[in-house]
């Protein structure tokens, strides 16, 4: 498998699609919710799309909208102009839409439960069963889940300030995973009181 999962920071990132149909717009709507500048070249730009700062060019320009892009996505029904735009961005970060093989960065597809994200990816073998596979994992995490994560958080950034050993503050943080009294509050919705326990946790370590 010549794949590796990477999350890649897109606030910022110069992303152009060729292309502005369904999926180029699909591409283009994750980027700009993620911080990316993003041009489109193509005939016409959803309203959406132009709402969130996406601007759209002509396919004229592609040699220019590649030069100034990080990364490049091809998402058009033109063959021809998706050879010769994926040609020319060889030096890029570059996506396939129609051929992802042939690119350097697939877009999974993904969903957010609260604050986290998760991806998934079958190697180009089932799309369909990606999304299969995305509606049985949503039905399994829960609320209680998220509660946990934002817990975790808040205890890990906590023990950094008193705990320098790495191994050590994560012996603590699985303690407080299983710990009874924690779970028992998550399972009210006490997140305040949760949060409390743990600071008494903490302070014992001192």
């Amino acid at each position: 498998m010549d794949w590796t999962s990477l999350y890649l920071k897109t606030s910022g990132l110069n992303v152009f699609i060729l292309g502005t149909g369904e999926v180029a717009t699909r591409r283009a709507n994750k980027f700009l919710d993620h911080g990316a500048c993003v041009k489109l070249a193509g005939k016409n730009l959803d309203d959406e799309l132009k709402d969130k700062g996406a601007i759209l060019c002509s396919t004229q320009d592609v040699e220019e909208l590649v030069e100034w892009s990080d990364l490049v996505v091809v998402a058009s029904g033109d063959e021809k102009l998706c050879n010769h735009v994926s040609e020319i961005s060889k030096d890029k970060l570059l996506n396939r839409a129609d051929y992802p093989q042939e690119g350097n960065v697939i877009v999974p597809t993904s969903f957010n439960i609260g604050e986290i994200e998760i991806s998934i990816f079958t190697n180009g073998k089932s799309p369909l069963m990606a999304r299969q596979l995305r509606k049985k994992i949503q039905s399994i995490i829960t609320e209680e889940d998220i509660l946990e994560i934002e817990l975790q958080d808040y205890a890990r950034n906590r023990l950094k300030e008193v705990v320098d050993d790495q191994k050590e503050r994560r012996s603590y943080l699985y303690e407080i995973l299983d710990d009874e009294k924690i779970n028992d509050l998550i399972n009210e919705r006490e997140i305040g009181q949760a949060k409390g326990y743990i600071d008494e946790f903490i302070r014992g370590l001192q």
